[in-house]
This record gives structure tokens, C-alpha cells and sequence, in this order.
């Protein structure tokens, strides 16, 4: 199995609600798809998308790497010896994790179409089928209510709230509100995004514990490089501390694990670079004794597509944050995962499932 073509093109999908958090306000999910061809007739996908907050990926950077860097690496390769495939992959080039990413899952779509199998089951099938949350917007406390309110309306028992973006008592104003209206049975997440200090995080979330706020766990409290703050925060409040921005390498996780700075991590195919360099972060925690979540950027049903892919299939994984392309105007991907409120479902296709992305007004480069 040959590689024969490799192609990327661009897309650009409204959001049906701006998405805030305390790094940015995102209005449309745009994104850098790949399109990789075989010389045996199988097509695999891919997609990044720019987070330049967060992986410093713009859609120019990341057509430029795919195009000029990674293209020549892999054309006219053996598909089916992907571990120095890669491998070059990763030391090509450092950073750049979502130009990396985009092409790893490709690259896994295309193997396991040829094994025959749906690419959960071919990583390993610990599962088929997922309950994701679903994002709160971080606004008024007022306004937080009504959403949280309307998404467990749509059938949503774990609601992810987006914290950080003003002072920590307004934060517990938020989670207040939102626990009045929603009740006590629902499960609560937070997700500063490093919008805190480690003494506010330590305040805050004691305040929230003494409140009874029943919070399940709160991911990246602080700014990614503190990892003695972060530890601080973890050792200081009973509630679980996620590490997420802290976690884009394996060194990078090895060293928050071994200092025991966080009780959990959250693994994106976007910040790892892909499905070859996450499984290695997970079978770290999972050595370590972490379970891991994985979540994503704003992106559409084919980069969720392969994350979810990848969290059904390994038993360390035991949460899950895939509802971006709930978010979206429109729907651009033929096949794939299939959504039922919060049940994702995997379709019995082979590889990632998907046949085709409807690229309308989108940039086509060969």
C-alpha cells in the first residue's frame, strides 16, 4: 500500500454560537483538511485546525509543513511500514503537533481500511460507543444557567463549564448559578484554561467544595508552563486537578506524573500530534495509574471522528469531550461517528468511516 497523492484543502464552518473561553472567543470552526490517496484505491482523512493560542498553528503554517515537509517524506512510501513513517513524522520537524496530527490520522485511516476493520477496533475496541459533555461558553452567570439549563434539556448529563475569564469569585457566581438550574444529579466539570493563579485556584475551589458545588474535576487551573503551581493546587483541594495545556509531549507528561502534579490528563490528538504519539501519553498515565480524558479543539465531525476513534479504544480513557460539531452551523462530513444527544456511536465502516468532506469556497493545494 503506496502512497500516491497527498492533498490538503481548506474549510471554514460557522458556529451557531460564539465559543469563549479564557484564552479566546471563537466564531467559526476553520480548518486544514488532508486527503491522502494509495496506489490501492483507499483514501484516508485528516484534519487541524488553527489554535494559535494554544499549539501556535495557523491554517499557512500548517498547509506549509504538510505540503513542503511532510509531503516529501512520505510520497511514494509503504504505507503499511508506518512506524518510520512515523517516526519521521515527529522529528521532521518540531511543534507544529495539529500539521502532525492531521497526517497521523490519515495515515491510521488508511491502515486500518486495509485491515478491514473500524479504526477503534483496530487500535485495540476496548468499547463502541461514547457519552460525551458538552461545553458551556463562559459569560454572565445568568446566561451560563439558561445554557446549562438548555443542554441537559437536549439530553446532556455531563456539562463542561468554561471558567478563568474574571475573577475567581465571579467564577464561583457562575458555578452557583449554573448548580441552582441544573440540579444536583447532573455532572459538573470545570475548565479554567490557565486563567487562574495557584493561590486563586486553591481558594476558589475550597469555596466551591465548602459550597457543595460537586464539582468532578477542574482541568488546567493554571498557566500551562507552572507545574509547581499546578502541583500546589493538586496536593491543596480534594477535588481533581486535570492537566491539560501542561501535556503535549511524553516527556512533558512524564514529568507532571512523576512529581504527581495533576490526578488526571487530558490527551487532544491536536496538541500530541496525532494517534501514534497519544497512545504513547496514555500508556504513561495508565503505568502511572492516571486515567485520561481526551478531548479536542473546535473542529468537525472528521478530526472528532478520529479522536473518538482513539478514546473507544483503550480502557485508560474514561472520559470524553467531543462536542464541537454539535456547535456548528452545518454538517461538511459524509460518514463517520454518529450522534444521539450525548451517545456517540461508530458506524461498522472500516478506517474512519468517512467517504467525503464538502469543501465549499474551500483552498485546494496538491
Amino acid at each position: 500500500m503506496f502512497i500516491q497523492q497527498l492533498e490538503t484543502f481548506r474549510t471554514n464552518v460557522p458556529l451557531t454560537k460564539p465559543f469563549k473561553t479564557a484564552l479566546r472567543t471563537v466564531y467559526e470552526a476553520e480548518a486544514v483538511i488532508v486527503k491522502l490517496m494509495c496506489d490501492n484505491g483507499i483514501t484516508g482523512w485528516g484534519e487541524a485546525p488553527p489554535t494559535h493560542v494554544i499549539t501556535g498553528d495557523s491554517l499557512e503554517s500548517m498547509e506549509y509543513v504538510i505540503q513542503h515537509i511532510m509531503k516529501p517524506l512520505f510520497m511514494n512510501q509503504n504505507l503499511l511500514n508506518y512506524e518510520p513513517l512515523l517516526q519521521q513524522l515527529h522529528k521532521a520537524i518540531i511543534r507544529n503537533s495539529s500539521a502532525k496530527a492531521a497526517v497521523d490520522m490519515a495515515i491510521y485511516d488508511c491502515l486500518a481500511q486495509h485491515s478491514k476493520l473500524p479504526l477503534y477496533q483496530y487500535l485495540g475496541g476496548a468499547r463502541s460507543e461514547l457519552e460525551t459533555d458538552y461545553t458551556v461558553s463562559v459569560n454572565s452567570p445568568k446566561e451560563m444557567g439558561e445554557d446549562a439549563l438548555f443542554y441537559l434539556e437536549q439530553g446532556f448529563n455531563v456539562l463542561k463549564i468554561k471558567v478563568g475569564k474574571d475573577t475567581i469569585n465571579t467564577d464561583i457566581e457562575r458555578i452557583r448559578e449554573i448548580r441552582d438550574r441544573v440540579g444536583s444529579k447532573v455532572k459538573i466539570r470545570l475548565d479554567a484554561n490557565q486563567g487562574w493563579t495557584a493561590k486563586d485556584a486553591i481558594r476558589g475551589i475550597r469555596k466551591m467544595e465548602d459550597l457543595g458545588l460537586d464539582i468532578e474535576l477542574v482541568e488546567q487551573p493554571v498557566i500551562a508552563h507552572d507545574i509547581v503551581g499546578l502541583k500546589q493546587v493538586t496536593d491543596q483541594v480534594d477535588t481533581p486537578i486535570m492537566a491539560d495545556e501542561s501535556i503535549f509531549t511524553t516527556e512533558q507528561a512524564i514529568q507532571v506524573l512523576k512529581t504527581r502534579s495533576a490526578d488526571l490528563i487530558n490527551i487532544k490528538l491536536m496538541k500530541a500530534g496525532g494517534i501514534f504519539q497519544a497512545e504513547k501519553i496514555n500508556s504513561i498515565a495508565e503505568a502511572f495509574g492516571v486515567e485520561c480524558m481526551v478531548g479536542s479543539m473546535i473542529e468537525t465531525r472528521l478530526g472528532i471522528t478520529a479522536a473518538a476513534h482513539f478514546a473507544a479504544s483503550k480502557q485508560n480513557i474514561t472520559r470524553f469531550d467531543f462536542d464541537a460539531p454539535l456547535m456548528l452551523a452545518k454538517d461538511i462530513v459524509i460518514g463517520g461517528i454518529l450522534y444521539n444527544g450525548s451517545n456517540i456511536t461508530f458506524p461498522k465502516d472500516y478506517g474512519l468511516g468517512i467517504t467525503d468532506v464538502k469543501v465549499q469556497g474551500g483552498v485546494s493545494v496538491e
